[in-house]
């Protein structure tokens, strides 16, 4: 099987957990006889490939998603999306159930975000797969904390975010709670999507706040902040549900997390969740996880989300999409 993966044109300037996926997909699909090509505008190739799989449902998305089903290929959509009835003025709604309407089937992060959508959207349910985030067998392996601090010549105990800097990641809410603990420092990796909201968090957590940058995925420093901190902290208004979250629960990190999105569904009671529009909420949720005896100590990623499993379940998704366009081509030859 031949499958082609496209996204926006800007998604990889500042990658974040869908640009992973994507490319945790790439790599571990080949093992269950996927074999998979990026999608390259100077030599398309839409014809050499059995499926197109698209990422994002990012403005103007839907006309790609149109001209593969014009050709009559089968169209699969990761939606990364989280839209409640009170949210969905917030989005290009008409635009982004045009494109998950010419989808063969809409692949989302949780069972949560798939009846969410299906509901917010109008959209059947069974045009909808659940297939988990994960994680590479590497944040399961142990990492040295004294790698991260000595790198960074950072020994105060210290309170993790990771992600991109932009205004749904909520760094900026995060700094606010940070004030009630003044002997902690906030330490933020990610990429910038966002300079203004980079510059405004920075100027308000003052001396607190340690900014260190991207580090690739990959990196044993990363690994090692996970383990080094002693929280991990994820705030954002909406999460479907944070890769960077799910890799510090592998290096058994205690775990503060937005409670709007997907994130109870995977991690039940290993993580204290908090309102992300509440300052108070986050400060209270970082405070609970810091007096809290036993918060999911000795407790790692559940085997499901490591991206072997992960990509079995997404090549089910692939044959099932293929069986019903095979079925399809008999009706009309007959």
């Amino acid at each position: 099987m031949k499958v082609l993966f496209a996204t926006y044109p800007m998604a990889f300037h500042t990658p974040g957990g869908g640009e992973v996926q994507l490319l945790a997909y790439r790599k571990h699909l080949p093992r269950y006889g996927v074999d998979v090509s990026l999608f390259d505008p100077w030599a398309p190739k839409f014809m050499e490939h059995d499926i197109v799989h698209f990422f994002s449902c990012v403005g103007g998305s839907v006309h790609f998603c149109r001209f593969v089903k014009q050709l009559g290929l089968p169209l699969v959509v990761s939606s990364s999306l989280w839209i409640t009835e009170q949210t969905r003025h917030l989005y290009p709604i008409d635009e982004i159930c045009a494109q998950l309407a010419l989808a063969d089937r809409i692949v989302a992060n949780s069972d949560m975000e798939c009846e969410t959508l299906s509901a917010v959207l109008g959209l059947p349910r069974e045009k909808f797969s659940t297939v988990y985030n994960g994680v590479e067998s590497s944040f399961f392996e142990a990492s040295d904390p004294r790698l991260f601090r000595e790198h960074f010549n950072i020994n105060n105990r210290f309170i993790l975010n990771v992600g991109n800097i932009e205004p749904r990641k909520n760094q900026l809410g995060l700094v606010h709670a940070m004030k009630a603990f003044p002997e902690r420092r906030l330490v933020l990796i990610g990429h910038p999507r966002s300079p203004e909201y980079l510059k405004q968090v920075l100027s308000e957590g003052g001396e607190q706040v340690v900014y260190l940058g991207p580090l690739a995925h990959d990196s044993p420093l990363l690994r090692s902040a996970y383990k080094a901190c002693e929280l991990f902290v994820l705030p954002s208004t909406l999460e479907t549900p944070g890769l960077a979250a799910l890799e510090a629960l592998g290096q058994n990190a205690r775990l503060v997390v937005t409670r709007e999105g997907s994130c109870a569904e995977y991690f039940g009671d290993r993580a204290i969740y908090i309102d992300p529009i509440s300052v108070k909420s986050i400060e209270q949720g970082i405070r609970q996880a810091l007096e809290a005896k036993h918060l999911h100590d000795g407790d790692c990623v559940d085997e499901r989300y490591s991206w072997v499993n992960v990509v079995e379940r997404l090549d089910g998704v692939y044959r099932s999409v293929l069986a019903k366009a095979s079925l399809r081509t008999e009706v009309i030859q007959e």
